[in-house]
């Protein structure tokens, strides 16, 4: 009855250390928002009772409570229970804000763009909650398995007490002491318990990384991927354009990027937008005069009063400037500049990879993903500029949004393995269904992404991809090696057990030991290392 009880405390520990990173989730749900009033009061109300166009307000260590844009003031937030980043992200008028996100140092207004049921963290609540019920083929074929075993080994128990006594006037003490050994041997606790628990480490696991995996299936899924799909703007570069070469004639490079940022500062195109971001010096409007939007070439204007032209080549071979030389740059688009007539430089305006992309897809061949492949809208030239960049050999160019689906559907026709696409949420949710597992990245907020989707990201980062995959390998290993353990043990004991050489203690030990064993092999999944990046970080919740 003592192992019983320590097996019982071991279970306790497993079960509530590997759903504690699921259940901290539920710490999301704000209880109360704080509603502003015409009249500059505030009045605490239900969540559930705000609407969509009200205004709320909330103060330094309260939740978001609905998703909304902000009015007014500004702060810090702190990100970590949806995202899992540590490093607080600042807020000011006109940013989104998601509910579930904690206001650090400062007061600020938001206007709810979403009901408390469609928001962020209510979605992902219901999602979390539900994870448990999409089984895996190993849960379930342990649950068949089960529902024959337990009925078979009780009928060969009641066989061992009865048979040996009535047939060969043996005692029967002995052989139902035996067939009472029998049946707790043959007790399917390890197999029951350790698979499904492994599985949900392995969610739990995920879960504290800010990676929401939707149903075990779809970790046993992951397990089996064999060639993945990335959708590249957005997924693995920024989405955002940026200055990524300067190229000055005659001029130092800061004044060039003045020159470019000052004549594109009323232009919201995002290219114009990237050139004054760049611009290291507050730009001047005062000298600016007869600004000219020049429809597919640039921009023409005055600017102390010189002639100053930003634009394409078609736009510096037009104008006639000076010791003009066109170039070019795979990775990006040229802007060129020309100054009183003169040609002074050129800048490249493109789309940045992330930071941990290309490190990403290392670790990807590494955990033997067989083929990864790039999907991207634009011309072959720079395709191939970025696929070298990452090191992906295999990418699609020249593509529409509706031309995905078929690419990925064409991959499904050629391997015996899985196909995932990963997307950023906004126009890839045909793909994100229609694939064997669908991963969205950078979701927070998109609604179609966390339906679509069998695997959310909370954040945008790349190198999250490899470690859900391991996470799944290391599931499906440790889970596989608790069915082997337990049916090896018990077949050994049940043996033992049935010519008298296994008693009680034996017998408790192949149970209830075997299962303790089972547990803590599981929870290895929880395990930490600091030292890999790819691997399982502690909660940041």
């Amino acid at each position: 009855m003592l192992f019983y009880a320590v097996g019982d405390f071991f279970e306790d520990i497993a079960v509530s250390q590997s759903r504690r990173s699921i259940s901290d989730l539920l710490d999301l749900r704000p209880e109360t928002a704080r509603l502003w009033l015409d009249d500059q009061t505030s009045r605490i109300v239900a969540p559930e009772d705000v609407k969509i166009g009200d205004l709320l307000i909330v103060k330094p260590g309260e939740k978001i409570p609905l998703d909304g844009i902000v009015t007014s003031g500004s702060s810090y937030l702190n990100t970590a229970a949806l995202t899992g980043e540590t490093k607080p992200v600042l807020a000011e008028k006109g940013a989104n804000v998601l509910s579930g996100m904690i206001v650090v140092n400062g007061t600020i207004r938001i206007r709810v763009e979403k009901t408390f049921s469609d928001s962020t963290v209510s979605k992902i609540l219901d999602m979390v909650e539900n994870a448990s019920s999409q089984k895996t083929n190993v849960e379930n074929f342990i649950t068949r398995f089960s529902r024959i075993y337990t009925p078979a080994v009780v009928l060969a128990a009641v066989v061992l007490a009865i048979v040996p006594p009535l047939l060969f006037g043996q005692p029967w003490m002995t052989w139902i002491y035996r067939a009472l050994d029998f049946l707790v041997i043959s007790c399917p606790c390890a197999l029951v318990i350790s698979v499904p628990l492994s599985y949900f480490s392995g969610i739990g696991a995920a879960s504290k990384n800010g990676i929401l995996v939707k149903g075990s299936n779809f970790l046993e899924a992951l397990k089996q991927v064999d060639t993945i799909v990335f959708d590249k703007t957005g997924t693995l570069t920024k989405g955002q354009f940026s200055v990524v070469d300067v190229a000055p004639v005659k001029i130092p490079a800061k004044q060039l990027l003045h020159l470019a940022a000052v004549a594109e500062q009323s232009s919201p195109h995002p290219i114009a937008q990237a050139l004054v971001k760049s611009d290291p010096a507050p730009t001047d409007s005062s000298s600016l005069d007869s600004v000219e939007e020049l429809i597919g070439r640039g921009v023409s204007a005055i600017y102390q009063g010189k002639k100053l032209l930003v634009g394409n080549a078609k736009l510096m071979q037009e104008q006639h400037a000076a010791d003009f030389k066109a170039s070019s740059n795979p990775l990006g688009t040229m802007v060129y500049v020309a100054y009183d007539g003169q040609y002074v430089g050129s800048l490249t305006v493109a789309d940045t990879l992330k930071d941990d992309s290309v490190s990403a897809i290392k670790k990807l061949k590494s955990l033997g993903i067989k083929k990864i492949v790039m999907l991207t809208g634009d011309n072959q030239a720079t395709a191939l500029a970025v696929a070298k960049q990452l090191g992906i050999s295999e990418f699609k160019a020249d593509l529409l949004p509706q031309d995905k689906l078929t690419i990925v559907k064409e991959y499904q026709g050629q391997t015996n393995g899985k196909v995932a696409f990963v997307g950023d949420g906004l126009n890839d949710t045909p793909v994100l269904a229609g694939s064997d597992v669908g991963i969205s990245m950078g979701a927070l907020g998109s609604d179609a992404a966390i339906e679509a989707s069998d695997v959310v990201l909370m954040h945008d980062d790349p190198s999250a991809i490899p470690q859900v995959i391991e996470i799944a390998q290391k599931t499906k290993r440790i889970a596989m090696e608790n069915i082997v353990f337990a049916l090896t043990i018990k077949a050994i004991f049940l043996i033992l057990a049935a010519i008298g050489i296994a008693t009680m203690w034996e017998a408790v030990f192949a149970d209830v030991g075997v299962t303790i064993i089972a547990i803590i092999n599981s929870l290895r999944l929880l395990k930490n290392d600091k030292n890999n990046p790819f691997t399982i970080q502690p909660a940041a919740i």
